[in-house]
């Protein structure tokens, strides 16, 4: 059988670079754990934490009177996005998802991994509301390779190219599904608009131009056209991402634009504009026993964890098998498909675009956005516990396999 160039290790190159987004998601995970928790014990002992969630800034005349917690939404998830486009662009331009061949395992993959949640979902809710269908779909890609980068000293590089190849088509996916499905009331023509600030960045970009003070106004106002439009503004992050280069205006090898911009914003979107995000999002008054059996007779709860801890599983786990199957895609020699399932069951680990997702599915606040932070945060830690035990066993089994 052919070998797909996905499943092969990696280069000294690529190592070192997996090894570098490692240590940056590590710490980048750490503190979206540290900002949950905080949220959930904020949520839990005073009304302060919501009073905070909701107190509203920004001016009324330009309809940005937003409260905290929609800005961290709509405002600084945009920078989450905006990294998102930028990684996504230079793997569509320079990377694995350049060669369709290379690019088969992880889209059919990420396509199973969200497919098989969002029918999950569906099941469980029918008759009910089926508005948060796409709530499970969404892997977080910092969470995820926190937990690979404590317990993955010794496994194959290939893994680890894997779940980041699987993460970048799940964020397009994910980005497609909120621009599609929950955008409401479309002013096309604040969306038209929009295009005009946007056109300019990328002209600028092009023609080599860099002066933050040029960008960064043309960024904003490309935003705030788009917040107008209807279509969730962290679409505009995704679009600013997409218009910087990826290759050198020479042609010559080195760090491109798109690599330069990802290196100087990812550490603004994991230390502060996701963390910032979870704390707003994730704080849940659970009201005690009464409050959880509330939460878990509730199918929505129930559709999310099963969506996660299952779905994911199932989803990715068979979607690369029917790929191996079908296409000619082969594992690499090092890998076993029980590695596979560890990151399959790693896939489960939904957090920030789940939360997102479920804001924007019920409303902020409400009885059923409440339930569905329940259900992202119970499935992402039981998928991640499951993952660290399987994963955990086969990174001592790689260990003694190195050593013989």
């Amino acid at each position: 059988m052919a070998r797909s160039g996905l499943f092969r290790g990696g280069s000294s190159g690529e190592s070192s670079r997996l090894a570098e987004i490692l240590r940056r998601e590590t710490i980048g995970g750490a503190l979206l754990i540290v900002a949950a928790v905080a949220a959930l014990v904020a949520a839990n002992v005073g009304d302060g934490y919501a009073d905070l969630r909701d107190t509203v800034i920004g001016p009324s005349s330009l309809h940005l009177d937003l409260s905290l917690g929609t800005w961290a939404a709509d405002g600084l998830l945009a920078i989450f996005f905006f990294v998102a486009g930028l990684e996504l662009k230079r793997e569509l331009v320079a990377g694995d998802l350049r060669d369709p061949r290379r690019a088969a395992i992880p889209v059919i993959a990420a396509v199973g991994g969200m497919a098989v949640p969002a029918l999950i979902f569906t099941l469980v809710n029918l008759g009910g509301s089926l508005r948060g269908w796409a709530i499970p779909t969404a892997t977080d890609i910092a969470f995820a390779l926190a937990v690979l980068a404590v317990i993955s000293s010794h496994l194959p590089t290939a893994l680890r190219t894997f779940l980041l190849t699987l993460a970048v088509v799940d964020d397009l996916l994910a980005i497609t599904i909120i621009a599609l499905f929950y955008t409401s009331d479309l002013d096309v023509v604040w969306l038209l608009a929009a295009l005009a600030p946007l056109a300019l960045f990328a002209l600028l970009l092009r023609r080599g131009v860099t002066a933050w003070w040029l960008l960064l106004p043309l960024a904003a106002v490309t935003w705030a056209l788009v917040h107008a439009s209807g279509v969730h503004a962290t679409v505009a992050g995704v679009l600013l991402g997409f218009a910087v280069p990826v290759l050198r205006r020479d042609g010559s090898d080195g760090t491109g634009l798109a690599e330069h911009f990802e290196h100087l914003v990812r550490p603004l979107s994991s230390g502060v504009a996701v963390p910032v995000f979870a704390f707003f999002s994730a704080g849940v008054a659970i009201g005690g026993t009464d409050g959880i059996r509330s939460a878990f007779g509730d199918p929505v709860t129930i559709g999310v964890v099963l969506g996660l801890c299952l779905g994911k599983a199932i989803g990715v786990l068979g979607a690369t098998w029917l790929a191996a199957r079908f296409t000619g895609a082969a594992l690499d020699d090092d890998l076993d498909w029980i590695d596979v399932f560890g990151l399959a069951l790693l896939a489960g680990v939904g957090f920030t675009v789940s939360l997102l997702i479920g804001e924007l599915a019920y409303g902020p606040g409400t009885q059923a956005d409440e339930h569905v932070k329940i259900g992202v945060l119970v499935g992402s830690l039981v998928s991640a516990a499951a993952a660290a035990v399987v994963l955990r066993a086969r990174n001592r089994h790689h260990r003694v396999l190195r050593e013989s």
